[in-house]
């Protein structure tokens, strides 16, 4: 499973959505803003901004929240002016991290992500030194213990989703980001429960983590994860859930 998906569901697992959800607002207002900037404030024809849309409604964010942030963006309302910005780098065992962000000062970002590395044994690279590692796909999680395989393999290929796999005790459906929505919209309708649905970077190889290393990880995921600056993190780890559930 990628860093990222595997990093969702340990969130879960720890109860750290509800203890969070001021952090994840803020997140959420800034990809809000921002695609509404690039794309106009209409979902309809902003495909980011639907998927942004989508994301704040499942964390329940009012609606007002919602409406404010799209129109900081259009220029309705006077807001802050928040850049896209990009930094590769190496965690504990040479896990590949890919961290997109959206910051009003990139200087203040990127000392804060060169203590965060520091700190939990990684460090920033050049651009260019991992980004090959990850390729750009529509994820669609399930939990084993709720979702048949074969009724999830039938739907998924049917709307036209490119793999089902296995993953510890969990399903992934991967796909074109093109067919995101159309994959998404078949399960919506067949109501099978996902725990994760979104476009993300999924990594084309592993590094399985255990012991020290793995600890180290699971800590600098979650320093990443507080910073507010930072909107998505992608790593190529594999954590045994063993070792998932005794970090809970």
């Amino acid at each position: 499973m990628s860093g990222h998906s595997k990093w969702a569901s340990i969130k879960h697992k720890k109860g750290a959505i509800d203890a969070k959800r001021g952090k994840i607002f803020t997140k959420l207002i800034k990809e809000l803003t921002v695609a509404a900037r690039i794309g106009g404030g209409d979902p309809n024809g902003n495909a980011r901004l639907r998927s942004a849309i989508a994301s704040a409604k499942a964390e329940n964010m009012p609606k007002d929240n919602i409406d404010r942030a799209i129109k900081k963006g259009t220029g309705e309302l006077e807001g802050v002016s928040y850049e896209e910005v990009s930094y590769e780098a190496y965690g504990p065992g040479g896990v590949a991290v890919l961290i997109s962000c959206l910051t009003d000062n990139k200087n203040r970002t990127v000392a804060d992500l060169k203590h965060i590395f520091d700190r939990h044994g990684g460090n920033l690279g050049e651009p260019g030194s991992v980004s090959w590692v990850f390729v750009k796909k529509g994820l669609i999680v399930f939990d084993q213990d709720k979702a048949e395989e074969e009724k999830i393999m039938e739907i998924a290929l049917d709307a036209g989703a490119e793999d089902v796999r296995q993953s510890g005790s969990q399903f992934e459906v991967v796909m074109d980001p093109a067919d995101f929505e159309a994959v998404k919209k078949a399960f919506d309708s067949a109501k099978i429960p996902y725990t994760l649905s979104e476009i993300t970077m999924i990594p084309q190889n592993t590094i399985r983590l255990e012991g020290k290393k793995a600890e180290q990880m699971l800590n600098l995921m979650e320093a990443l994860e507080d910073n507010d600056d930072i909107n998505n993190v992608y790593a190529n780890f594999d954590i045994p859930d063993e070792v998932i559930e005794a970090a809970r």
